[in-house]
């Protein structure tokens, strides 16, 4: 592969990393794309056990993405209907709110359930809160493995 479609690699990572920031983007999925593109351009190779590494690291984001705040909030007692009800309020959120409407959406269904289970506010704030944190943390490990997962197609692009 040529400098000029390795740097479009490159850009498209990038946007994949702003893809996991700002949920708007599938970040994972544009880096994986990517990277699969890189692997295949030049007939793949040595490139598939790059890219089978970086498949590893989207999917260990991915997954922590998702586990870390329902950890977190069922560190706080909350229930299973809890998590049901902040994801359908993130998918609301998601199409009602422009950018950070799934966050917003999904908080404020979990605020509200924790609310009716718990008939006190400042207990629903504290758990409410808790997934906040598991929701950032999830982001940052997330993040982390996007990043690896980029400078993984680098090492490659820079080593084959």
């Amino acid at each position: 592969m040529s400098v000029g479609p390795q740097v479009v690699v490159g850009i498209l990572m990038l946007v994949g990393l702003v893809g996991i920031v700002a949920p708007v983007l599938p970040g994972q999925l544009i880096i994986l794309g990517a990277g699969l593109w890189w692997t295949i351009a030049d007939g793949g190779g040595a490139r598939w056990v790059f890219f089978a590494v970086m498949v590893v690291l989207a999917i260990l984001g991915t997954v922590a993405k998702y586990v870390l705040p329902a950890r977190a909030t069922a560190g706080r007692g909350a229930p299973w209907t809890t998590l049901l009800i902040g994801a359908v309020g993130a998918v609301v959120g998601f199409f009602v709110i422009p950018v950070v409407g799934l966050i917003v959406g999904g908080l404020l269904g979990i605020y509200l359930a924790e609310l009716v289970r718990l008939k006190d506010a400042k207990e629903a704030l504290a758990s409410t809160w808790a997934a906040l944190v598991g929701i950032g943390i999830g982001m940052l490990v997330e993040l982390t493995a996007g990043v690896l997962a980029t400078l993984t197609w680098l090492v490659g692009a820079l080593v084959l």
